[in-house]
């Protein structure tokens, strides 16, 4: 509990210090974003438990971070009081209401409005009120899997694509082939499903990477500033301070890791996918307050 309370204290006056060094939110070569969801009024809510809407921007080189269509959408809650946390997948191409601009992929909310309206979108999909939304492109992920050391994956069957290999079997990864991991589609029997399943198996292996360097006196607070140093956010140091205990108190084998079925079909001429969205209720109702998903998927 010592060694604990002292990682939370030097976090804490990391990040106070390093929020003087924040670029502002109108920097574009940022690897990052790190942003407080807006919000019209105030809702009563666990404070332990915080919701974060985890996107990985498809931009190419030249293009916008904040505004190209997002690759990997997933739902991130931890518990910080029990160590407890989900992650719940939803699919890029599901077809869904976006505030102001009709029936759309969902993955299109961040072209017309970037990570804030992409968070709206979800709220109001998942009937969840979200407290950040955090954005990285290709580029800023494998920069952030480089410097965790690399990850463990355990592959449910062999893949191949993106110029990478993957045998069944459990294996270390670095920055690069995680992101290839994380892209492949192609071959998958589910397909988009599968995908957004091992994104949320990047992330699972992610925060078990980033509990491991915690506990390496100073790495994990330099790979904090280096990071933020790269980030664009409207963050105090008290709320980014909470991110981080949270990441600090997550105890990976306690997170469950669920992508929303459902079908895919057309619409407008393009290829979609129309969640089930009885089993999306199901799963936000079990997850909604505790960020513990006690049922099945």
């Amino acid at each position: 509990m010592l060694v604990r309370l002292r990682r939370w204290l030097t976090l804490g006056l990391l990040l106070t210090v390093v929020a003087v060094l924040v670029p502002d939110s109108a920097r574009t070569e940022a690897d990052y974003a790190l942003l407080k969801v807006e919000r019209s009024h105030a809702v009563d809510w666990p404070r332990d438990v915080v919701w974060m809407l985890a996107l990985g921007s498809d931009a190419r080189k030249g293009q916008s971070m904040t505004r190209s269509r997002a690759d990997s959408i997933h739902l991130v809650g931890v518990n910080a009081r029990t160590g407890n946390g989900v992650i719940i997948g939803l699919p890029r191409d599901s077809y869904v209401d976006i505030p102001g601009h009709g029936r759309d992929k969902i993955n299109s909310s961040m072209v017309y409005g970037g990570p804030q309206l992409a968070a709206r979108t979800v709220q109001r999909l998942a009937r969840v009120r979200l407290d950040y939304v955090f954005l990285t492109g290709f580029g800023g992920f494998a920069w952030l899997i480089h410097h965790l050391g690399g990850i463990r994956i355990n592959p449910p069957q062999r893949m191949s694509g993106l110029g990478h290999s993957f045998p069944d079997r459990q294996q270390w990864v670095n920055g690069s082939k995680a992101l290839g991991f994380s892209r492949i589609r192609y071959g998958l029997p589910g397909g988009d499903f599968d995908r957004s399943r091992n994104q949320g198996r990047v992330l699972k292996a992610g925060l078990q990477r980033a509990r491991e360097v915690a506990d390496n006196p100073g790495r994990f607070e330099r790979m904090v500033a280096a990071a933020v140093a790269r980030m664009d956010t409207n963050l105090s140091p008290a709320e980014m301070y909470r991110v981080g205990r949270a990441v600090l108190t997550i105890r990976p084998n306690r997170v469950r890791n669920c992508v929303i079925p459902g079908g895919t079909g057309s619409a407008g001429g393009a290829s979609v996918v129309f969640l089930n969205r009885d089993a999306l209720s199901r799963v936000m109702r079990d997850v909604r307050r505790d960020a513990t998903l006690d049922r099945g998927c």
